[in-house]
Protein backbone atom coordinates (compact mmCIF):
# COMPACT_ATOMS: atom_id res chain seq x y z
CA UNK A 1 0.00 0.00 0.00
CA UNK A 2 1.47 3.39 -1.02
CA UNK A 3 1.67 5.97 1.77
CA UNK A 4 0.86 9.51 0.71
CA UNK A 5 3.63 12.05 1.31
CA UNK A 6 2.68 15.15 3.34
CA UNK A 7 2.50 18.39 1.39
CA UNK A 8 5.46 20.73 1.61
CA UNK A 9 3.50 23.33 3.60
CA UNK A 10 2.49 20.74 6.20
CA UNK A 11 6.12 19.94 7.01
CA UNK A 12 7.84 21.61 9.96
CA UNK A 13 10.53 24.26 9.80
CA UNK A 14 13.71 22.73 11.18
CA UNK A 15 15.80 24.86 13.55
CA UNK A 16 19.25 23.41 14.13
CA UNK A 17 20.75 24.41 17.46
CA UNK A 18 19.10 25.21 20.81
CA UNK A 19 21.31 28.11 21.80
CA UNK A 20 20.00 31.64 22.38
CA UNK A 21 19.43 32.42 18.68
CA UNK A 22 18.01 28.99 17.79
CA UNK A 23 15.54 29.15 20.67
CA UNK A 24 14.66 32.72 19.72
CA UNK A 25 13.72 31.41 16.27
CA UNK A 26 11.62 28.72 17.97
CA UNK A 27 9.86 31.35 20.08
CA UNK A 28 8.99 33.37 16.99
CA UNK A 29 7.79 30.26 15.16
CA UNK A 30 5.59 29.36 18.11
CA UNK A 31 4.26 32.90 18.23
CA UNK A 32 3.26 32.65 14.57
CA UNK A 33 1.76 29.15 14.91
CA UNK A 34 4.24 27.66 12.47
CA UNK A 35 5.04 23.93 12.79
CA UNK A 36 8.68 23.47 13.77
CA UNK A 37 11.25 21.16 15.29
CA UNK A 38 14.42 22.16 17.12
CA UNK A 39 17.35 19.77 16.79
CA UNK A 40 20.05 20.14 19.44
CA UNK A 41 23.25 18.09 19.22
CA UNK A 42 23.90 18.22 22.95
CA UNK A 43 22.09 16.77 25.96
CA UNK A 44 20.40 20.06 26.87
CA UNK A 45 19.65 23.52 25.53
CA UNK A 46 22.65 25.82 25.59
CA UNK A 47 25.10 22.94 25.36
CA UNK A 48 27.75 24.99 23.54
CA UNK A 49 27.34 27.87 25.97
CA UNK A 50 28.04 25.47 28.84
CA UNK A 51 31.54 25.02 27.46
CA UNK A 52 32.32 28.60 28.46
CA UNK A 53 29.84 28.88 31.28
CA UNK A 54 32.43 30.36 33.65
CA UNK A 55 32.92 33.40 31.40
CA UNK A 56 31.18 36.70 31.99
CA UNK A 57 29.63 38.53 29.04
CA UNK A 58 30.23 42.13 28.00
CA UNK A 59 26.58 42.87 27.39
CA UNK A 60 24.16 43.21 30.33
CA UNK A 61 21.03 41.11 30.61
CA UNK A 62 18.85 43.66 28.80
CA UNK A 63 20.63 42.78 25.54
CA UNK A 64 20.69 39.02 26.14
CA UNK A 65 16.97 38.20 26.09
CA UNK A 66 15.03 37.99 22.84
CA UNK A 67 11.85 40.13 23.04
CA UNK A 68 9.50 37.42 21.76
CA UNK A 69 11.09 34.88 24.08
CA UNK A 70 10.58 37.28 26.98
CA UNK A 71 6.91 37.61 26.06
CA UNK A 72 6.44 33.83 26.10
CA UNK A 73 8.29 33.40 29.38
CA UNK A 74 6.50 36.19 31.18
CA UNK A 75 3.23 34.39 30.48
CA UNK A 76 4.49 31.67 32.81
CA UNK A 77 5.52 34.08 35.56
CA UNK A 78 9.21 34.14 34.61
CA UNK A 79 11.08 37.18 35.87
CA UNK A 80 14.10 38.49 34.02
CA UNK A 81 17.29 39.10 36.01
CA UNK A 82 18.54 42.61 36.74
CA UNK A 83 18.75 44.17 33.25
CA UNK A 84 22.01 45.97 34.02
CA UNK A 85 23.92 43.04 35.52
CA UNK A 86 26.41 41.02 33.48
CA UNK A 87 25.54 37.32 33.15
CA UNK A 88 27.96 34.46 32.76
CA UNK A 89 27.40 31.75 30.19
CA UNK A 90 26.04 29.50 32.94
CA UNK A 91 23.68 32.27 34.06
CA UNK A 92 22.24 32.50 30.56
CA UNK A 93 21.61 28.79 30.46
CA UNK A 94 20.31 28.38 34.00
CA UNK A 95 18.20 31.54 34.27
CA UNK A 96 16.97 31.93 30.69
CA UNK A 97 17.60 29.18 28.13
CA UNK A 98 16.40 26.27 30.27
CA UNK A 99 13.16 28.13 31.04
CA UNK A 100 12.68 28.91 27.36
CA UNK A 101 13.43 25.36 26.25
CA UNK A 102 10.94 24.09 28.81
CA UNK A 103 8.14 26.43 27.76
CA UNK A 104 4.99 24.49 26.73
CA UNK A 105 5.08 26.00 23.24
CA UNK A 106 8.68 24.87 22.62
CA UNK A 107 9.43 21.81 24.76
CA UNK A 108 7.31 19.31 22.73
CA UNK A 109 9.20 20.31 19.58
CA UNK A 110 12.73 20.12 21.03
CA UNK A 111 14.85 17.04 20.30
CA UNK A 112 18.04 16.66 22.31
CA UNK A 113 21.08 14.52 21.47
CA UNK A 114 20.10 14.91 17.81
CA UNK A 115 23.15 16.11 15.87
CA UNK A 116 22.48 16.85 12.20
CA UNK A 117 25.25 15.52 9.96
CA UNK A 118 23.87 16.19 6.43
CA UNK A 119 21.22 18.34 4.77
CA UNK A 120 19.97 18.02 1.20
CA UNK A 121 16.79 18.01 -0.89
CA UNK A 122 14.69 14.88 -0.98
CA UNK A 123 15.12 13.04 -4.27
CA UNK A 124 17.52 15.49 -5.97
CA UNK A 125 21.15 16.48 -5.60
CA UNK A 126 22.86 19.86 -5.61
CA UNK A 127 23.21 19.97 -9.39
CA UNK A 128 19.53 19.87 -10.30
CA UNK A 129 17.81 23.25 -10.65
CA UNK A 130 14.34 22.56 -12.05
CA UNK A 131 11.65 22.44 -9.37
CA UNK A 132 14.19 22.58 -6.58
CA UNK A 133 12.00 24.53 -4.19
CA UNK A 134 9.21 21.96 -4.50
CA UNK A 135 11.35 19.23 -2.91
CA UNK A 136 11.47 19.22 0.90
CA UNK A 137 14.73 19.41 2.77
CA UNK A 138 16.01 16.07 4.04
CA UNK A 139 18.01 16.20 7.26
CA UNK A 140 20.14 13.23 8.26
CA UNK A 141 20.80 12.78 11.95
CA UNK A 142 23.78 11.01 13.41
CA UNK A 143 21.65 8.07 14.53
CA UNK A 144 20.43 7.51 10.96
CA UNK A 145 17.08 9.25 11.38
CA UNK A 146 15.79 11.12 8.34
CA UNK A 147 13.66 14.20 8.86
CA UNK A 148 11.79 16.21 6.21
CA UNK A 149 11.32 19.97 6.52
CA UNK A 150 9.93 22.76 4.38
CA UNK A 151 12.64 25.20 5.52
CA UNK A 152 15.84 25.08 7.57
CA UNK A 153 17.26 27.65 9.99
CA UNK A 154 20.87 26.81 10.86
CA UNK A 155 21.76 28.31 14.26
CA UNK A 156 24.57 25.91 15.14
CA UNK A 157 27.17 28.58 15.90
CA UNK A 158 30.93 28.09 15.65
CA UNK A 159 32.09 27.06 19.13
CA UNK A 160 32.99 23.50 18.23
CA UNK A 161 35.11 24.50 15.22
CA UNK A 162 37.91 26.69 16.60
CA UNK A 163 40.62 28.03 14.36
CA UNK A 164 43.88 26.06 14.56
CA UNK A 165 47.20 27.12 16.02
CA UNK A 166 48.90 27.52 12.64
CA UNK A 167 49.29 31.14 11.56
CA UNK A 168 48.27 30.32 7.97
CA UNK A 169 44.84 29.04 8.98
CA UNK A 170 45.91 25.41 8.64
CA UNK A 171 46.77 23.22 11.62
CA UNK A 172 50.43 23.61 12.50
CA UNK A 173 52.51 20.57 11.68
CA UNK A 174 52.22 18.24 14.66
CA UNK A 175 49.27 20.14 16.16
CA UNK A 176 47.00 17.09 16.26
CA UNK A 177 49.69 14.90 17.81
CA UNK A 178 50.28 17.52 20.52
CA UNK A 179 46.59 17.76 21.46
CA UNK A 180 47.17 16.82 25.12
CA UNK A 181 49.12 20.06 25.53
CA UNK A 182 46.57 22.26 23.75
CA UNK A 183 43.25 23.77 24.85
CA UNK A 184 41.06 25.84 22.52
CA UNK A 185 38.77 28.73 23.41
CA UNK A 186 38.55 29.88 27.03
CA UNK A 187 39.41 27.10 29.50
CA UNK A 188 38.33 27.53 33.11
CA UNK A 189 41.78 28.46 34.34
CA UNK A 190 40.60 29.53 37.79
CA UNK A 191 38.18 26.66 38.26
CA UNK A 192 37.89 23.17 36.83
CA UNK A 193 41.10 23.43 34.77
CA UNK A 194 43.27 25.11 37.42
CA UNK A 195 45.39 22.01 38.11
CA UNK A 196 46.32 21.81 34.44
CA UNK A 197 47.99 25.24 34.53
CA UNK A 198 49.04 25.88 38.13
CA UNK A 199 52.81 26.05 38.43
CA UNK A 200 53.25 25.40 34.71
CA UNK A 201 54.82 27.33 31.86
CA UNK A 202 51.80 28.37 29.78
CA UNK A 203 51.57 30.02 26.37
CA UNK A 204 48.44 31.89 25.27
CA UNK A 205 48.13 32.46 21.51
CA UNK A 206 45.75 35.11 20.16
CA UNK A 207 45.05 38.83 20.29
CA UNK A 208 41.33 39.04 21.00
CA UNK A 209 39.33 39.22 24.18
CA UNK A 210 39.33 35.46 24.62
CA UNK A 211 43.12 35.58 24.78
CA UNK A 212 43.13 38.55 27.14
CA UNK A 213 40.66 36.73 29.35
CA UNK A 214 42.92 33.69 29.63
CA UNK A 215 46.06 35.78 30.20
CA UNK A 216 44.50 37.72 33.05
CA UNK A 217 43.12 34.59 34.67
CA UNK A 218 46.52 32.92 34.43
CA UNK A 219 48.08 35.93 36.14
CA UNK A 220 45.51 35.58 38.91
CA UNK A 221 46.40 31.89 39.15
CA UNK A 222 50.06 32.90 39.35
CA UNK A 223 49.31 34.84 42.54
CA UNK A 224 48.29 31.56 44.16
CA UNK A 225 50.95 29.48 42.44
CA UNK A 226 54.01 31.71 41.92
CA UNK A 227 55.80 29.10 39.83
CA UNK A 228 53.29 29.67 37.04
CA UNK A 229 54.86 31.36 34.02
CA UNK A 230 52.61 33.25 31.58
CA UNK A 231 53.68 33.89 27.99
CA UNK A 232 51.47 35.71 25.52
CA UNK A 233 52.00 35.36 21.77
CA UNK A 234 50.44 37.77 19.27
CA UNK A 235 50.61 37.39 15.52
CA UNK A 236 50.83 41.18 15.15
CA UNK A 237 53.58 43.46 16.38
CA UNK A 238 51.26 46.26 17.49
CA UNK A 239 49.21 46.35 20.68
CA UNK A 240 46.49 48.85 19.77
CA UNK A 241 44.04 46.06 18.94
CA UNK A 242 44.70 44.49 22.32
CA UNK A 243 44.03 47.59 24.40
CA UNK A 244 40.93 48.66 22.48
CA UNK A 245 38.88 51.62 23.63
CA UNK A 246 39.55 51.28 27.38
CA UNK A 247 37.62 54.08 29.15
CA UNK A 248 36.08 55.25 25.83
CA UNK A 249 34.34 51.92 25.32
CA UNK A 250 30.54 52.11 25.60
CA UNK A 251 30.58 48.69 27.30
CA UNK A 252 32.56 49.29 30.50
CA UNK A 253 33.41 45.63 31.11
CA UNK A 254 35.05 45.34 27.71
CA UNK A 255 36.94 48.61 28.09
CA UNK A 256 38.21 47.56 31.51
CA UNK A 257 39.54 44.34 30.02
CA UNK A 258 41.77 46.28 27.62
CA UNK A 259 43.00 48.47 30.46
CA UNK A 260 43.89 45.46 32.57
CA UNK A 261 45.72 43.90 29.61
CA UNK A 262 47.80 47.06 29.18
CA UNK A 263 48.57 47.20 32.90
CA UNK A 264 49.62 43.54 32.92
CA UNK A 265 52.00 44.04 29.99
CA UNK A 266 53.47 47.24 31.44
CA UNK A 267 53.98 45.58 34.82
CA UNK A 268 56.26 42.92 33.34
CA UNK A 269 54.31 40.14 35.02
CA UNK A 270 54.16 38.19 31.76
CA UNK A 271 56.38 37.59 28.75
CA UNK A 272 55.07 39.09 25.51
CA UNK A 273 55.99 37.70 22.10
CA UNK A 274 54.82 40.08 19.36
CA UNK A 275 54.86 39.03 16.63
CA UNK A 276 55.20 35.25 16.83
CA UNK A 277 53.67 33.04 14.15
CA UNK A 278 53.66 29.27 14.71
CA UNK A 279 53.96 26.66 11.97
CA UNK A 280 55.23 23.51 13.73
CA UNK A 281 54.65 21.79 17.07
CA UNK A 282 56.71 19.03 18.66
CA UNK A 283 55.66 17.27 21.85
CA UNK A 284 58.04 15.33 24.06
CA UNK A 285 56.93 14.01 27.41
CA UNK A 286 55.34 16.69 29.54
CA UNK A 287 56.37 19.58 27.32
CA UNK A 288 55.76 20.89 23.83
CA UNK A 289 58.01 22.98 21.61
CA UNK A 290 56.55 25.50 19.18
CA UNK A 291 58.52 26.52 16.12
CA UNK A 292 57.83 29.58 14.00
CA UNK A 293 58.95 33.10 13.24
CA UNK A 294 59.47 36.20 15.35
CA UNK A 295 59.56 38.91 12.77
CA UNK A 296 62.16 37.82 10.22
CA UNK A 297 63.90 35.31 12.47
CA UNK A 298 63.26 31.64 13.22
CA UNK A 299 62.15 31.14 16.80
CA UNK A 300 61.32 28.19 19.06
CA UNK A 301 59.67 28.09 22.45
CA UNK A 302 59.23 25.25 24.95
CA UNK A 303 56.20 25.26 27.28
CA UNK A 304 54.02 22.88 29.28
CA UNK A 305 50.59 23.98 28.03
CA UNK A 306 49.17 26.11 25.22
CA UNK A 307 45.83 27.95 25.17
CA UNK A 308 44.78 28.50 21.56
CA UNK A 309 42.52 31.58 21.42
CA UNK A 310 42.67 32.25 17.70
CA UNK A 311 38.94 32.53 16.96
CA UNK A 312 36.41 30.23 15.32
CA UNK A 313 35.10 29.25 11.90
CA UNK A 314 31.79 27.80 10.64
CA UNK A 315 31.32 24.07 10.08
CA UNK A 316 30.13 23.87 6.48
CA UNK A 317 30.49 20.13 5.98
CA UNK A 318 26.86 19.26 6.68
CA UNK A 319 25.77 21.88 4.12
CA UNK A 320 27.71 20.41 1.20
CA UNK A 321 24.58 19.43 -0.78
CA UNK A 322 22.99 22.86 -0.44
CA UNK A 323 23.52 25.82 -2.73
CA UNK A 324 25.30 28.45 -0.67
CA UNK A 325 26.50 31.97 -1.31
CA UNK A 326 29.47 32.65 0.96
CA UNK A 327 31.96 35.46 1.24
CA UNK A 328 35.20 34.05 -0.15
CA UNK A 329 37.31 35.23 2.76
CA UNK A 330 35.08 35.17 5.81
CA UNK A 331 32.78 32.26 4.90
CA UNK A 332 29.96 34.49 6.10
CA UNK A 333 26.74 34.92 4.19
CA UNK A 334 27.79 36.83 1.06
CA UNK A 335 25.65 39.90 1.62
CA UNK A 336 27.19 40.37 5.07
CA UNK A 337 30.81 39.99 3.99
CA UNK A 338 31.33 43.55 2.81
CA UNK A 339 29.65 44.89 5.96
CA UNK A 340 31.80 43.04 8.48
CA UNK A 341 35.14 42.43 6.73
CA UNK A 342 37.81 43.36 9.32
CA UNK A 343 40.32 44.01 6.52
CA UNK A 344 38.51 47.11 5.33
CA UNK A 345 36.16 48.24 8.09
CA UNK A 346 38.05 50.33 10.58
CA UNK A 347 35.10 52.69 10.94
CA UNK A 348 31.38 52.41 10.36
CA UNK A 349 28.48 50.29 11.48
CA UNK A 350 26.97 46.91 10.78
CA UNK A 351 23.29 47.75 10.42
CA UNK A 352 20.62 45.39 11.71
CA UNK A 353 19.81 43.00 8.93
CA UNK A 354 17.28 40.33 8.12
CA UNK A 355 16.30 37.55 5.80
CA UNK A 356 17.43 39.27 2.58
CA UNK A 357 21.04 39.56 3.74
CA UNK A 358 20.91 36.04 5.16
CA UNK A 359 19.38 34.34 2.12
CA UNK A 360 21.27 31.74 0.10
CA UNK A 361 20.57 30.46 -3.43
CA UNK A 362 18.95 27.46 -1.70
CA UNK A 363 15.29 28.52 -1.25
CA UNK A 364 14.12 28.25 2.33
CA UNK A 365 17.58 27.88 3.88
CA UNK A 366 19.00 30.47 6.27
CA UNK A 367 22.00 30.66 8.56
CA UNK A 368 21.48 32.85 11.63
CA UNK A 369 23.52 33.69 14.68
CA UNK A 370 27.26 33.54 15.00
CA UNK A 371 27.62 31.14 12.08
CA UNK A 372 26.11 33.73 9.73
CA UNK A 373 29.22 35.88 10.33
CA UNK A 374 31.58 33.05 9.38
CA UNK A 375 35.08 33.80 10.64
CA UNK A 376 34.40 37.44 11.54
CA UNK A 377 34.78 37.91 15.31
CA UNK A 378 32.24 40.71 15.59
CA UNK A 379 28.90 38.99 16.16
CA UNK A 380 26.94 39.40 19.38
CA UNK A 381 23.59 38.05 20.46
CA UNK A 382 21.23 40.99 19.93
CA UNK A 383 21.94 40.88 16.20
CA UNK A 384 20.96 37.22 16.13
CA UNK A 385 17.61 37.92 17.76
CA UNK A 386 16.80 40.39 15.00
CA UNK A 387 17.94 37.88 12.37
CA UNK A 388 15.67 35.19 13.81
CA UNK A 389 12.68 37.53 13.97
CA UNK A 390 13.04 38.61 10.33
CA UNK A 391 13.68 35.12 8.94
CA UNK A 392 10.68 33.62 10.75
CA UNK A 393 8.43 36.46 9.62
CA UNK A 394 9.51 35.80 6.03
CA UNK A 395 8.91 32.06 6.30
CA UNK A 396 5.47 32.79 7.77
CA UNK A 397 4.64 34.98 4.76
CA UNK A 398 4.67 38.30 6.62
CA UNK A 399 6.94 40.28 4.29
CA UNK A 400 6.11 43.60 5.93
CA UNK A 401 7.41 42.42 9.31
CA UNK A 402 10.30 40.56 7.70
CA UNK A 403 11.51 43.76 6.02
CA UNK A 404 11.00 45.97 9.05
CA UNK A 405 13.90 46.80 11.36
CA UNK A 406 12.91 46.24 14.97
CA UNK A 407 16.32 46.48 16.59
CA UNK A 408 16.45 49.96 18.16
CA UNK A 409 19.91 50.90 19.33
CA UNK A 410 20.54 53.63 21.91
CA UNK A 411 22.87 56.52 21.16
CA UNK A 412 26.43 56.12 22.39
CA UNK A 413 28.29 58.90 20.64
CA UNK A 414 30.63 56.39 19.03
CA UNK A 415 30.62 53.74 16.37
CA UNK A 416 33.25 51.06 16.35
CA UNK A 417 35.57 49.42 13.91
CA UNK A 418 35.27 45.72 13.42
CA UNK A 419 38.48 44.99 15.27
CA UNK A 420 39.48 46.12 18.73
CA UNK A 421 41.96 48.94 18.39
CA UNK A 422 40.85 50.02 14.94
CA UNK A 423 39.92 53.66 14.70
CA UNK A 424 36.41 54.58 15.77
CA UNK A 425 34.28 57.48 14.64
CA UNK A 426 31.66 59.49 16.41
CA UNK A 427 27.97 59.76 15.65
CA UNK A 428 25.11 61.29 17.54
CA UNK A 429 22.44 59.65 15.41
CA UNK A 430 20.72 56.52 16.65
CA UNK A 431 19.30 56.12 13.15
CA UNK A 432 22.68 54.77 12.07
CA UNK A 433 21.94 51.69 14.20
CA UNK A 434 25.42 51.71 15.69
CA UNK A 435 26.26 48.15 16.80
CA UNK A 436 28.57 49.69 19.39
CA UNK A 437 25.51 50.62 21.40
CA UNK A 438 24.73 46.94 21.92
CA UNK A 439 28.28 45.76 21.97
CA UNK A 440 27.72 44.26 18.53
CA UNK A 441 31.21 45.22 17.42
CA UNK A 442 34.34 45.98 19.41
CA UNK A 443 34.93 49.66 20.04
CA UNK A 444 38.20 51.50 19.88
CA UNK A 445 39.54 54.70 21.36
CA UNK A 446 37.80 57.84 20.17
CA UNK A 447 40.17 60.62 19.18
CA UNK A 448 40.46 63.46 16.73
CA UNK A 449 41.96 61.31 14.00
CA UNK A 450 39.43 58.53 14.16
CA UNK A 451 37.42 58.18 10.98
CA UNK A 452 39.72 56.89 8.28
CA UNK A 453 42.80 58.60 9.69
CA UNK A 454 43.90 62.24 10.05
CA UNK A 455 42.28 64.88 7.84
CA UNK A 456 44.21 66.09 4.77
CA UNK A 457 46.65 68.93 5.45
CA UNK A 458 44.87 72.28 5.27
CA UNK A 459 41.39 70.80 5.59
CA UNK A 460 39.06 72.24 8.22
CA UNK A 461 38.15 68.79 9.49
CA UNK A 462 38.99 66.38 12.28
CA UNK A 463 39.45 63.30 10.11
CA UNK A 464 39.16 61.89 6.59
CA UNK A 465 35.43 61.16 6.78
CA UNK A 466 34.76 64.59 8.28
CA UNK A 467 36.61 66.23 5.39
CA UNK A 468 34.70 64.15 2.83
CA UNK A 469 31.36 65.01 4.43
CA UNK A 470 32.11 68.74 4.44
CA UNK A 471 33.33 68.60 0.83
CA UNK A 472 29.93 67.13 -0.07
CA UNK A 473 28.15 70.09 1.55
CA UNK A 474 27.29 68.31 4.80
CA UNK A 475 28.08 69.62 8.25
CA UNK A 476 30.57 66.84 8.89
CA UNK A 477 30.68 63.32 10.19
CA UNK A 478 30.06 64.30 13.81
CA UNK A 479 33.44 63.31 15.19
CA UNK A 480 34.17 66.74 16.61
CA UNK A 481 30.76 67.30 18.17
CA UNK A 482 31.48 65.69 21.49
CA UNK A 483 33.72 63.54 23.59
CA UNK A 484 32.98 60.07 24.83
CA UNK A 485 32.49 59.97 28.57
CA UNK A 486 34.84 57.79 30.59
CA UNK A 487 33.29 54.50 31.58
CA UNK A 488 33.07 53.45 35.22
CA UNK A 489 36.02 51.42 36.40
CA UNK A 490 35.22 47.70 36.32
CA UNK A 491 37.64 44.85 36.73
CA UNK A 492 35.86 41.60 35.91
CA UNK A 493 38.05 38.53 36.04
CA UNK A 494 36.46 36.73 33.15
CA UNK A 495 34.89 38.51 30.22
CA UNK A 496 33.85 37.08 26.88
CA UNK A 497 34.61 38.76 23.55
CA UNK A 498 31.48 37.37 21.93
CA UNK A 499 28.06 36.38 23.13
Amino acid sequence: MTQQQPSLQDLPIAVIGAGPVGLAAAAHLAGRNQPFVVLEAGPSAGHAMRQWGHVQLFSPWRYCVDPESRRLLEQTGWQAPDPESLPTGDDLVDLYLHALAGHPSIAPHLRLNAPVVRIGRQGIDKVRSAGRDSHPFELRLQDGTRLLARAVIDATGTWFTPNPLGANGLPAAGETEASTHLAYGIPDVLGAAASRYAGKRVLVVGGGHSAINSVLNLLELKQRYPATTVIWALRRSTLDRVYGGESADALPARGALGTRAREAIESGSLELLAPFSIDRVESAGSQVTLHGRRGELDYSLCVDQVIVATGFRPDLDMLRELRLSLDSGLEATSALGSLIDPNVHSCGTVPPHGYRELAHPEPGFFVVGMKSYGRAPTFLMATGFEQARSVVAHLAGDEVAASRVELVLPETGVCGGTSVGDAACCTSSASRFSPAALGLIPLAAVDSSCCGGPAPIGADACCVLDAEAKAAGESGCGCSTGQAQPAPEIAPARVSERV
